[in-house]
């Protein structure tokens, strides 16, 4: 006879081994009740999560004990959507064994508080079947968890669920009224190492961790939370009433939620690292062999600083130094998000071209070009899916490495900013997502998508940009509404706001450079400026596509000759009064027909022409016209596009 445990083990089993099998992609689910759960998911009939571990208290009796002593087992009685990661006892005896203490009563309070954030998310309930592998949403102590699975081979390669690849999920998918328990077998470790320290305990990364250190790079990484940050009032914005007044009238003209506010602002860090292994294909076996192939590929690329800092590695035009700041960033960027938030994956056409973000790296005056194909994540290809002119560099899937400041994936090649990357795959229309342009929008959280949610961050704790002016607020939104984005999500600017931006570096040459937005009447009039030079006059925001004097025009129907010119006509037409169609890469909504460039509200303004020398830095600078603190900027994405792309025979395509 089959225990009831066992039961669930079996039915649960076989259903993910089903999903893997037919390769169906899921949504995160939220669990509000038992009647949303499939039945192929076991479910706690009108438990809560609190209720179920104490209903199985024989094997989580220990984490209940450790729960209660801190506020969270009450927490767990109430509404929400939790996952619950619940050591068994047998883990709480071999984490209590390891640390000296007796009893769960002998762990200190404050001990006990930060493992039960450890194992509790409070935004989703995510079951296995919901994400088969990846990270989820941060954690109760503000650090990622991310799902592994492997195969076990004792047990007729039955599959196996680990959460950061230590925690064996013993048992899963157990639904509850407010969320979802696994009960697994070890403790989720939480350490208090910054990203240099977990790098370094890496014995499979040894040359970069030498080369890490040896340029003082390391350094760089070891920041977690900015202290000066000021504390919020008790509703979360008293202290300035231009927020909750400005940020209410958005919410309410868009149908919004209240809007979230940043609570704490953190510095967190991403690095790609290469295994020793890749290093030793390609005849580098030690630091010395390291320091000789950075200092071939980087003074290739700057010639003129060739021979000059050699012994000087701590400097930043050092070659080695250069080689392993290309390997950095200043935010946290998860696998399967780096590019976009995972829910919009579904929104790109990918018949069209591949999926891809650009992000400056903390090797000054470089890009990485990221890319997404069959699911895999690429850094600097160039290529739509199999048809890759430049192959790129595959980060090795599930491999991540968690630090509370940041985390680091190993990479199947050398990672370089070579010239290959500069004059081939960088030689395209660069378009920056706004979400990208400081990594606050990504360390505090991540960028958004959610349905009508406004996140609002403090003026003056922004990287890389300056907001000045009357009631001027930042905030980040998802979809909904008249915000029919690039990506889903976008930048809010409002108020009678005068904002200043860092732009990313870009190869030098002459570019194109646009903004992408929505149309509404609400947006109001900014006049744009690169580097303080105005870009011609103020730019109406508040006109869409309905209006004539934009010169929009719907396409042509049909994949003829005919129909190409003339769309290829509308376009030119529409770009000598200065404006563009969105992309047909991406829609809006579940229909390709909803493709943003069938959108009348969604259009790219064209600001300028200009030279931009690597060497330079750029800012693009906004400036609200209207004397309304009701108006304001949904700012979506800015785009670099290169004399190559705008002026080829062939034409710039439509993507």
């Amino acid at each position: 006879m089959i225990s009831k445990i066992n039961r669930r083990h079996l039915i649960s089993s076989l259903s993910t081994i089903i999903c893997y099998l037919s390769l169906s992609v899921c949504l995160t689910s939220c669990v509000d009740n038992d009647d949303d759960v499939p039945e192929n998911r076991y479910s706690a009939d009108k438990m809560t999560a609190a209720q179920f571990l104490e209903d199985n208290e024989s094997r989580v009796g220990d984490f209940i004990t450790l729960l209660k002593r801190t506020s969270y087992f009450a927490m767990l009685s109430t509404y929400g959507d939790f996952t619950v990661f619940a050591p068994n006892n047998e883990a709480m005896q071999k984490y209590m064994s390891a640390n000296s203490y007796k009893t769960v009563e002998d762990i200190p309070l404050a001990v006990c508080d930060t493992l039960a954030r450890t194992h509790i998310i409070k935004t989703k309930a995510y079951f296995t079947t919901d994400i088969s592998e990846g990270s989820l949403d941060m954690n109760m102590a503000e650090t990622y968890i991310t799902l592994s699975i492997n195969s076990d081979a004792e047990n007729n390669n039955a599959v196996v669920h680990y959460a950061n690849k230590v925690a064996r999920m013993v048992e899963y998918d157990d639904s509850v009224t407010n969320g979802v328990v696994h009960i697994v077998n070890n403790i989720i470790p939480r350490t208090s190492d910054k990203l240099p320290d977990l790098i370094r305990a890496d014995s499979t990364a040894t040359i970069f961790t030498e080369a890490l250190f040896m340029t003082g790079m390391a350094d760089s990484l070891m920041a977690y939370e900015d202290k000066t940050y000021p504390e919020w009032g008790a509703d979360k914005a008293s202290q300035d009433s231009a927020y909750t007044w400005n940020m209410s009238q958005i919410c309410k003209a868009e149908g919004a939620d209240p809007i979230q506010w940043v609570q704490k602002r953190y510095f967190k860090y991403t690095a790609f690292v290469e295994p020793d292994s890749v290093y030793k294909a390609h005849g580098i076996n030690d630091i010395n062999d390291l320091i000789a192939h950075a200092k071939q590929v980087y003074d290739a690329v700057y010639p003129e600083d060739a021979g000059k800092y050699d012994d000087d590695f701590k400097n930043r035009k050092n070659p080695l130094n250069r080689f392993i700041s290309y390997h950095l960033f200043d935010r946290i960027l998860l696998y399967d998000e780096v590019i976009m938030r995972k829910e919009c994956f579904r929104h790109w056409d990918t018949d069209k071209s591949d999926p891809e973000e650009f992000i400056e790296t903390m090797c000054p005056g470089t890009l990485v070009r990221f890319s997404s194909t069959n699911e895999e994540l690429y850094i600097n290809r160039k290529g739509l899916k199999a048809n890759a002119e430049v192959p790129g560099v595959r980060v090795c899937k599930g491999a991540v490495q968690q630090a509370p400041n940041g985390m680091y994936h190993y990479l199947d090649d050398i990672m370089e900013y070579s010239t290959e990357v500069r004059d081939v795959v960088l030689n395209c229309r660069i378009r920056f997502d706004s979400t990208v342009l400081s990594p606050d929008f990504y360390n505090s959280d991540r960028p958004g998508y959610d349905v009508n949610r406004l996140r609002g961050y403090r003026l003056g704790y922004i990287k890389n940009w300056k907001v000045m002016g009357e009631k001027a607020v930042i905030a980040l939104h998802g979809e909904g509404g008249w915000w029919q984005h690039y990506k889903s999500n976008g930048i809010t600017i409002s108020g009678i706001f005068d904002v200043t931006i860092k732009l990313p570096p870009v190869p030098s040459g002459t570019y194109e450079i646009r903004a992408g937005y929505t149309a509404n009447e609400r947006r109001g009039v900014v006049q744009f400026y690169l580097n303080n030079a105005p870009c011609g006059i103020p730019a109406d925001l508040r006109v869409g596509g309905w209006e004539p004097t934009i010169g929009w025009v719907a396409d042509v129907a049909g994949d003829t000759q005919e129909a190409r010119n003339a769309n290829k006509a509308i376009d030119k037409a529409m770009h000598n009064r200065g404006y563009m169609k969105g992309m047909d890469c991406y829609w809006q909504g579940a229909a390709k027909e909803n493709a943003l460039r069938n959108l009348t509200n969604n259009l790219r303004y064209v600001l300028t022409t200009q030279y931009l020398d690597n060497n330079e830095t750029y800012y693009l600078r906004a400036r609200q016209v209207l004397k309304d603190p009701d108006c304001y900027w949904s700012f979506d994405f800015i785009e670099l596009c290169p004399k190559s792309v705008y002026a080829s025979p062939e034409g710039e395509d439509t993507h």
